[in-house]
């Protein structure tokens, strides 16, 4: 069976005869890794407070929808009763509200 070494993993061992020709000899042994840094901030930096704005943006249109339905229901209820209910009169004022077309 074919031995398989992690990912990222170059080099996990020194070779046999390099390290016994530096225990024998006292020299020191280099190992060099080539690691390839990477400039600037990942994405996912700038992805987080996007996704955080855009849902407060699309948060706020749905609260103005909202209210924009609210009030529009609150003046069609307003003008349903006012027509069933007639002239209001207060203290010998009398209000017309709403009426026909017609007259």
């Amino acid at each position: 069976m074919a031995h398989r070494d992690p990912p990222g993993i170059i080099a996990p061992h020194i070779p046999a005869d390099a390290y016994r020709r530096a225990e024998a000899t006292g020299q020191p042994v280099v190992i060099v890794v080539h690691t390839t840094d990477q400039t600037g901030r990942p994405l996912r930096h700038y992805l987080f407070p996007l996704a955080i704005a855009g849902a407060a943006a699309l948060g706020g249109w749905g609260l103005v929808a909202a209210l924009c339905a609210l009030l529009d229901a609150a003046a069609h209820t307003a003008t349903v009763i006012a027509q069933t209910a007639g002239p209001i009169g207060i203290g010998g004022v009398t209000l017309k509200l709403a009426h026909p077309k017609g007259k």
